[in-house]
């Protein structure tokens, strides 16, 4: 039982890594397809909602019918809506308004936001592990954003940091409030009608902008580029991450927030971008030790089960 405790517990690390693995890589491949001007932000968020709800459909057909019933769909409309719609789209929106040193720098606070809320809704104790280890892996990301500003940054807009800012609370909520629920149907069921509602809500506002894209006049390092972001970082992350959350607590999800400035930066450094410097290698290993700590730290099972055995 313990070995099975154990892989289980591994299982979730790992897809956690790998989900944020690639919404780090897919940010700065996003970025440089946006930069064509042919493929805006509104498009590429079209793309990854509509292109992964076809996706879960297609894998739907490989696996036993699920029938969900309309109080569970109704449960998956609201986590379409904080996980899908209002995360992406306050992310884009804020990001177009705001500097990204601004947006990079905000999105640190979503695990600082889902312990808050944890603490709140699910009554997880707030520790000192996990108050360092969110402290080490802030500070670590703050320093790799920070070594890589440089001094041309446009100035933030605060409009654009609220709404960054709103992204976070929103994908935080999703993973608190909906952590019990989702372990009640298959990950491919859950997926695919959380991104048909998300599909069917974002329609009406962004029609016009894929009607007027000139899809023919993409190059196909674009069209590589969409599709990474289309699969990998989307369909293949949004699987992981639910898998990690079945796994885990909402905290530790949260603290994996942290990789994904790792793995932009490495990208931009092999792609000769950037370049490696003693800062970075100081906010990779913080970043880390900030991972460990909130994965030490005990949870509300682990403080029941020391009372319960202190009593006896």
């Amino acid at each position: 039982l313990l070995s099975m405790y154990i892989m289980e517990k591994a299982k979730g690390h790992l897809a956690l890594a790998g989900a944020n693995s690639m919404w780090g890589l897919m940010s700065p491949i996003a970025k440089m397809v946006m930069l064509g001007g042919i493929i805006t932000p509104f498009v590429m968020t079209d793309l990854r909602v509509f292109g992964a709800m076809l996706l879960f459909w297609l894998a739907s057909l490989f696996f036993p019918y699920e029938r969900v019933p309309f109080r569970g769909l109704l449960k998956m409309f609201a986590a379409s809506m904080l996980a899908i719609v209002f995360n992406q789209g306050s992310f884009i929106l804020g990001v177009g308004l705001t500097s990204p040193v601004n947006a990079s720098i905000i999105t640190t606070s979503m695990p600082l936001i889902t312990m808050v809320i944890s603490a709140i809704y699910l009554k997880e104790p707030i520790t000192g592990l996990k108050v360092g280890g969110i402290a080490a892996g802030a500070s670590g990301a703050l320093l790799l954003v920070m070594s890589g500003s440089g001094t041309g940054s446009a100035a933030g807009d605060i409009r654009g940091d609220l709404l960054v800012l709103l992204a976070q609370c929103s994908y935080a909520l999703y993973m608190v409030l909906f952590k019990n629920f989702i372990a009640r149907y298959s990950v491919v069921t859950l997926m695919k009608w959380m991104f048909t509602f998300a599909s069917l809500v974002l329609l009406p506002f962004t029609y016009d902008n894929l009607l007027a894209t000139q899809w023919l006049e993409l190059p196909w390092s674009d069209i590589a580029g969409c599709a990474f972001v289309v699969v990998g970082g989307t369909f293949i992350s949004y699987l992981l991450m639910l898998v990690g959350l079945r796994r885990l607590r909402p905290t530790v999800a949260g603290i994996y927030n942290y990789v994904q400035p790792i793995v932009a930066t490495i990208f931009a450094v092999l792609w000769g971008l950037d370049t490696f410097t003693w800062q970075k290698t100081v906010s990779v290993v913080l970043i880390f030790f900030g991972v460990y700590l909130v994965t030490k730290s005990k949870s509300r099972a682990d403080m029941e089960a020391e009372k319960a055995a202190r009593k006896e």
